[in-house]
């Protein structure tokens, strides 16, 4: 079966949502004709950076385009047949770019696949798509490979990019990168013209394979025109242009990836920098400093994993530092909210630019840098709220795989604090079924429509509707300006054994909020007739993101606070401080819930933190909600065994919660305030009241006499920083 709006055929077609004028009317292109259009334009341009032997290496425009092509006619020679595919595993290089489009070129299909997946999982996707080649990184890629390849009758040749091949593997039809660029070297230009003149818009180019959290990945069709619509757009909206630098270094196997490192940059002439492998485990900043990019988009574990950081600096400053520091701090938050209201901006800024927020950006990178954006999973309001302290607005990117990577976008003049931003012009989007607030199935609609599931017509027929709408599967509401906000999503939804609907995410984020040794949590209650909730507390993680039992430098400070003497997560489960903590934050949270069913009744710290290594976190860090059920059976089983016969207390009964001593504020637990030295408090309430011109005299009379010295030292001609240099590892 198949529909106009969709097809599960990989060499099928589908009709292109074309409209007769605005941004959905420009005429259909394949990826071959945008990038022949970017060549043309700026051939000499330099397009792809990698460094190598301590060196950038550099490709032209001109350069990128023969080695994609050089890779195409190599495929064609090796027997890849039109919407074939061939599946890319490998951290960010060159070589991926080439081998994706150079497929494509080809007239196959490509498919990215997460290093991080096991030979199993390598294998289902393998055999899913009936790939023809594969190409890795490195032997160790290439080892999960020859474990399964026996049993993949449809894979021609394995290509390795970065590694040697031996003689043995050689004959098992393995090939290193040097070889396979020779193979097309010789096939005649005709090939692959013919191959290029039979490209449609409107068929498939790529897959992308979902985290599959609740069972095996769906593969997502996505045509030439939804990739190249979608990239023109996202270009013309955020202003990227021949200009640009981006960091290359979040998964390709991911659509937000592929968009902003991938076809983005080459529909419009921008350079891509590629960081190390190692670019998670500490040195993406290092590369941020050296390249300092205009564009920098960063799942939330990334922007939390560098607040971490900064706030540990900040928290280390002391007298003056720490006070001007905090100050300007509020006049970051003076000035998100001043932007998002079209208002004055707050006296004391430009002071604030130069003395801290440009230093800060400085160390980071990030100080040419026009768009800092987080996608791919729902980012804290309280990250958010602490990068604009830093005058650092971090934007929300809202969208999924199946629309090409984004829906709704926020940018400099286009954001709402809590929203994901607006509808990519061109797009259309819906509330289904809202409720009386306004809350139901987010809907959309445009050329960014994905074609279909590969081989699953039964759920594609269900995602996408008769009439070409998406159905998202997300919750949210549009407000009177169309801004779009999410507020839980259909499949998380709980519903209790009482028939209560609740959405667990936002009480989540609460206790994560009043309790900020808590890393990951998730509450449990669906079919039972209570919630309960299960959490794990921050460590030590090791260079392979798998978690060590020491507690890292946020529980330690909290631990201290609470007066626990807990240096490891064995000793924290222990130790009834802690308990007391959380018993708290749950007990703050349920004075927020919307019902009696919506309070947590109990609760169970577990032995170690949620991990992509350990199964509950996916490739982008989503929480995978049926594995911590299955792998934490017993615990969970272990809460209700005195409940299953028993209903769930009536709201006339008192919480079973102890009272504790009031929790702080989520700031004030996770971003100690100030010392309340006379010092730093004189210091503090005197730059509040500077003019926006830096006059160091003014300052020190108006000071202490026993300060001034101090003071006009460290202010001098503003060149220094006023803190000590962050440090630049994640």
């Amino acid at each position: 079966m198949t529909s106009k709006h969709w097809t599960a055929d990989p060499d099928g077609e589908v009709q292109i949502k074309k409209t007769l004028s605005g941004p959905s009317s420009v005429p259909p292109r394949t990826i071959h004709d945008v990038f022949l259009a970017t060549v043309t334009a700026h051939k000499d341009s330099p397009a792809l950076k990698v460094k190598r032997t301590n060196r950038w290496a550099s490709w032209t425009y001109q350069q990128y385009y023969e080695d994609c092509s050089t890779a195409a006619k190599a495929f064609i020679k090796l027997g890849l047949q039109p919407a074939s595919a061939v599946c890319i595993m490998g951290f960010n290089a060159p070589e991926w770019f080439i081998a994706d489009i150079g497929s494509i070129m080809a007239g196959g299909i490509a498919a990215g696949i997460y290093t991080t997946n096991s030979a199993e999982s390598c294998k289902y996707i393998l055999s899913h798509s009936k790939a023809q080649f594969i190409v890795v990184e490195n032997r160790i890629m290439l080892d999960k490979i020859l474990q399964v390849k026996p049993q993949l009758p449809n894979l021609l040749h394995v290509i390795v990019y970065n590694d040697h091949v031996s003689k043995e593997q050689m004959d098992q039809n393995v090939m290193d990168w040097a070889t396979f660029m020779k193979i097309g070297i010789d096939l005649p230009e005709y090939e692959l013209q013919w191959r290029l003149k039979n490209q449609k818009p409107n068929k498939c180019s790529t897959l992308i394979y979902t985290s599959g959290t609740t069972g095996p990945p769906k593969a997502v069709m996505l045509s030439h025109d939804n990739i190249s619509w979608t990239a023109l757009a996202c270009c013309q909206i955020l202003n990227v242009r021949e200009t640009s630098d981006v960091v290359s270094y979040l998964p390709l196997s991911h659509i937000a990836a592929q968009i902003i490192d991938l076809h983005g940059p080459m529909a419009c002439g921008a350079t891509v920098w590629f960081a190390k492998p190692d670019a998670l485990k500490g040195t993406l900043v290092d590369t941020l400093q050296e390249v300092r990019p205009t564009m920098f988009l960063g799942v939330p574990r990334v922007w939390e994993k560098i607040q971490d950081k900064v706030e540990m600096q900040i928290n280390e400053m002391k007298g003056f530092k720490r006070a001007l520091t905090k100050w300007a701090q509020r006049i970051g938050t003076d000035v998100g909210e001043a932007k998002q209201n079209s208002t004055e901006l707050p006296r004391g800024y430009w002071m604030a630019d130069r003395l801290v927020f440009n230093k800060i950006k400085q160390i980071l990178g990030l100080d040419r840098c026009i768009l800092q954006a987080s996608a791919a999973a729902p980012i804290t309001q309280e990250t958010v709220a602490f990068f604009q302290s830093l005058d650092i607005p971090v934007y929300e990117i809202y969208g999924m795989s199946e629309c090409s990577g984004p829906q709704t976008l926020s940018f400099d003049g286009q954001h709402k604090a809590g929203s994901t931003g607006k509808s990519i012009p061109g797009s259309e989007i819906k509330i289904e079924n809202p409720d009386r607030d306004g809350n139901g199935e987010i809907c959309y609609r445009g050329r960014h429509i994905f074609m279909g599931y590969m081989h699953d017509e039964e759920t594609t027929g269900k995602t996408i509707d008769k009439d070409g709408w998406l159905h998202s599967g997300d919750i949210g509401k549009l407000d009177k300006n169309n801004f779009l906000t999410i507020t839980g999503r259909i499949k998380e939804i709980i519903i209790t054994a009482g028939g209560e609907n609740i959405a667990p995410i936002p009480i989540e984020d609460k206790v994560k909020q009043y309790a900020p040794i808590v890393s990951n949590c998730m509450v449990i209650g669906d079919k039972m007739k209570f919630l309960s909730l299960v959490c794990t507390l921050r460590c030590v993680m090791n260079d392979a993101h798998e978690p060590q039992d020491d507690l890292d430098w946020i529980s330690l400070d909290q631990c201290k606070r609470l007066g626990s003497t807990a240096t490891t997560v064995s000793e924290a489960l222990m130790d009834p401080l802690v308990l007391n903590n959380i018993k708290k934050a749950v007990q703050e949270a349920n004075k927020q819930a919307v019902s009696n069913a919506s309070k947590i009744q109990k609760f169970r710290i577990l032995p170690e933190d949620f991990s992509i290594a350990g199964g509950e976190l996916g490739p982008t860090l989503k929480l995978k909600r049926r594995v911590v059920m299955t792998k934490y059976a017993d615990i969970i089983a272990e809460m209700y065994d005195d409940y299953n016969d028993r209903p769930p207390p009536p709201s006339s009964q008192p919480e079973k919660m102890p009272d504790h001593a009031p929790m702080p504020s989520a700031a004030s637990a996770r971003r100690p305030e100030s010392d309340s030295s006379t010092e730093d408090k004189i210091i503090a309430q005197h730059l509040d009241e500077l003019s926006l011109h830096l006059d160091r005299e003014r300052i020190a009379q108006s000071l202490p006499s026993g300060m001034r010295s101090r003071t006009n030292s460290q202010l001098s001609d503003g060149s220094g920083p006023p803190f000590p240099p962050l440090q630049t590892q994640l």
